[in-house]
């Protein structure tokens, strides 16, 4: 845990710069994250394989697209693990805000990757469209109820706390879509044994793809909405600049920005007024990070001028 802190130099009173305390649920690793990835990637990877191979075996197209969208997953879990760890790395020299933004980065490659296989999926079933083809129903189904297990259990690894990071949030996201995905081909699978009808099959691919095409697109704005420093989804601006004008002294506050520092962190820098002798500058500050450790910023840096 790293304490940065300002100090107050002699006679000056335009500036006192404070760095807030790292708030423990933002900066805290969780321990189950590695062992989360880790067997997300060694089931999924398995699953993918195990897809392939009845898919092409077996004639369906709607599992073949299923197969290839737990691949991409297992790249983009590898890119999840891999920013995660990294995240973890303490601030050197250059990189002296550490190596958070590589979560943010991960989710941006994650949202690419989805949409590319978007496309794929929905080409290929549109061009499948009229041919003829067999599909055998049962292996398919079996394929398909594996899926649903695989990726539930996957998803399920990454707990519930997952809301506040985005890279997390994004590997969830995968695995639940998979999950679903899986669904709908075994729907199809017991529709086509069912009735025959194999167009169903090709039908669902598409419906896969267009999907898939969804959630990337969701995730790849919020990805870039964090790459562009915007306000982290779960930070309420107004309530901020609410809580340091409600502060003893204040009299303006202007230069305000909140921005993630990675999909964990948040950090905010300001400029506050407050009426010289109305009440002492440290206890200023330190009031100061308090409620803003308690809306969940991390990093404050708190510029106090005359007012």
């Amino acid at each position: 845990m790293d304490n940065h802190q300002g100090h107050e130099h002699p006679g000056a009173d335009e500036a006192i710069a404070i760095q807030r305390l790292p708030h423990r649920r933002q900066h805290a690793h969780r321990p189950g994250s590695a062992a989360a990835f880790r067997w997300s990637v060694v089931l999924n990877s398995a699953l993918s394989g195990l897809q392939l191979v009845i898919g092409l075996g077996f004639g369906s197209l709607a599992l073949v697209s299923d197969a290839v969208h737990n691949l991409g997953d297992v790249a983009g879990l590898l890119l999840g693990w891999g920013a995660e760890r990294l995240s973890t790395r303490p601030p050197s020299g250059r990189f002296t805000y550490g190596f958070g933004r590589s979560t943010q980065l991960a989710s941006l490659v994650n949202a690419v990757l989805i949409l590319m296989a978007s496309a794929v999926l929905i080409v290929e079933g549109l061009q499948r469209l009229g041919r003829g083809q067999t599909i055998d129903s049962v292996p398919v189904a079996w394929a398909a109820a594996a899926g649903i297990a695989v990726n539930l259990f996957s998803a399920w690894l990454f707990g519930h706390d997952h809301h506040h990071d985005l890279n997390r949030r994004a590997a969830r996201l995968h695995l639940l879509g998979d999950a679903a995905v899986s669904v709908a081909v075994l729907g199809s699978a017991i529709a086509v044994g069912l009735s025959g009808w194999v167009w169903i099959d090709t039908v669902t691919a598409i419906g896969v793809g267009l999907a898939v095409g969804a959630s990337g697109w969701s995730l790849l704005r919020d990805a870039m909405a964090v790459a562009l420093d915007a306000v982290p989804a779960s930070i309420d601006l107004a309530s901020v600049e609410q809580c340091l004008r409600a502060l003893p002294g204040v009299v303006d506050v202007h230069h305000l920005h909140v921005w993630g520092m990675s999909t964990l962190q948040s950090a905010l820098t300001v400029h506050v007024k407050r009426r010289l002798g109305a009440v002492d500058d440290m206890a200023l500050l330190h009031q100061a990070k308090q409620e803003l450790a308690a809306l969940g910023i991390a990093h404050s840096t708190i510029q106090l001028e005359p007012g």
